[in-house]
């Protein structure tokens, strides 16, 4: 049985209404603009209408995300161990109607557009693994109920990794702080994943690194915290193990589209363009990227 919808969105305005949001499928890319920005907002395009040289499309990885059947069989395991502990934290919070994102929602009062839940974020000291939650207008929203974003600080980074050398990198206002963000989990009404985004550097103020060092960040994180929500925490984590192949390659089509990206003023441009706001998308579903894990590891050659 399926979750029961989340409560609605708040505005800040005055005029603004509660709404109920319902899950729809994103099959192109979103380009929007922030509060504030000059920039126009547009409706989602279709992934065969992006331009040559412009944002990365779905199809670039293919449907289902990258085949599963060359991986090494560990990194398979530790996937189909990850879904596993998905599938309980969902079983778990079904029990009492919940879901991953009621968890974050709770006690926080009004659901307001733009603002992080739960206030201040959610930050491991140990790990230095760091999300919040959020939405956009609905106007932006692309169908979705909200996303997590998932970053990791620069004190949990391996030793080696430092900022990719692209002009206009913003300094970190206190050493250990120049974060970067790993990965964006879309949501829908009924607080289940189904889509993974990258960003473009404004839509979240970090510090750019390598696609390679972005990949091997994922290793590290891990929430490992009860607050705000022990199930949540899990869930979260476990989805960057189970989805890592599709992570890492839209990490990779991240830096290829920025690449293509050319704007006049050069890189300080394109990293600060608001008409490209999502880089790499991908729909996903839980219990499909489960059943080609097991697939995988039941493959013939498989001992």
């Amino acid at each position: 049985m399926a979750a029961p919808p989340l409560a609605g969105l708040m505005s800040r305005s005055q005029a603004a209404h509660a709404v109920e949001l319902m899950p729809a499928r994103i099959t192109g890319i979103l380009r929007s603009a922030m509060p504030g920005s000059n920039a126009p907002i547009r409706e989602p395009v279709a992934a065969d209408a992006v331009p040559e040289g412009g944002v990365f499309a779905p199809s670039a990885i293919g449907a289902d995300g990258p085949a599963l059947c060359d991986l090494p069989r560990q990194r398979l395991e530790d996937m189909a161990v990850a879904g596993a502990q998905i599938l309980e934290c969902y079983r778990l919070l079904g029990k009492t109607g919940g879901n991953v994102v009621a968890e974050v929602l709770r006690g926080q009062g009004e659901f307001y557009e733009w603002d992080h839940y739960p206030k201040g974020d959610v930050y491991d000291p140990e790990t230095h693994a760091q999300y919040y939650y959020h939405a956009h207008p609905v106007s932006l929203r692309g169908g979705e109920h909200g996303h997590f974003h998932t970053f990791l600080r620069s004190r949990g980074m391996p030793a080696d990794i430092s900022p990719a050398p692209v002009a206009d990198q913003r300094e970190p206002r206190e050493e250990g702080d120049a974060l970067s963000h790993l990965i964006a989990i879309s949501m829908d009404a009924h607080g289940r994943p189904v889509r993974l985004f990258t960003t473009n550097r404004w839509v979240t103020g970090e510090v750019w690194y390598r696609a390679a060092d972005v990949i091997r960040m994922l290793d590290q994180f891990r929430m490992d915290l009860a607050y705000p929500s022990l199930p949540t925490n899990i869930w979260i984590s476990a989805m960057i193990r189970l989805f890592r192949p599709e992570i890492e390659a839209l990490i990779e089509a991240r830096d290829a589209a920025m690449a293509a990206h050319h704007r006049p003023g050069g890189d300080a441009e394109a990293f600060e363009d608001h008409s490209l706001e999502v880089v790499s998308v991908l729909d996903i579903s839980v219990d499909r990227q489960i059943g080609r894990v097991h697939a995988a590891l039941g493959a013939p050659g498989d001992g």
